[in-house]
């Protein structure tokens, strides 16, 4: 037991091979025949290896990916947001505790006001990845007013 070697991997200790970035990517199909395009493949017919040598994006699922995160900070900033008033009640009917109550209010306020930072930057993220998704599939924007 004592020959033994224990890796345990804390917080902020990480394996030095986890932080190499993947230049390839290599897939499988797991049935039928090897999809046809922009890849590679290495071998032809059932369960054919593609190498994948340029990737393209795709915008919808990018824009619904920061819709959720949006709607996440959302619901972050009305949390916090009804912490920060169950503080403020606390200290008010709590006068022994009520500087503690004071603080934890002031928290999460803080909390909340980040969260909402985080909600609007996503939803800005969002319509970025909508506008890209517009471009791509060839979607003209008509400004009226410009």
């Amino acid at each position: 037991m004592a020959e033994e070697k224990h890796h345990h991997q804390h917080l902020f200790h990480h394996n030095k091979d986890e932080d190499k970035p993947v230049e390839t990517v290599y897939t499988e199909t797991p049935a039928g025949y090897a999809e046809t395009g922009n890849s590679e493949s290495t071998t032809e017919g059932y369960g054919a290896t593609t190498i994948s040598t340029e990737s393209e994006v795709d915008y919808r699922k990018e824009e619904k990916h920061h819709k959720n995160l949006e709607h996440l900070g959302e619901m972050g900033a009305v949390t916090a947001g009804a912490y920060a008033l169950h503080e403020k009640h606390k200290s008010k009917k709590d006068p022994e505790h009520a500087h503690k109550h004071k603080i934890e209010e002031e928290i999460a306020a803080a909390a909340a006001v980040g969260a909402g930072g985080y909600a609007f930057h996503e939803h800005h993220e969002k319509k970025e990845a909508k506008e890209q998704d517009e471009e791509a599939h060839g979607k003209k924007h008509h400004h009226l007013l410009g």
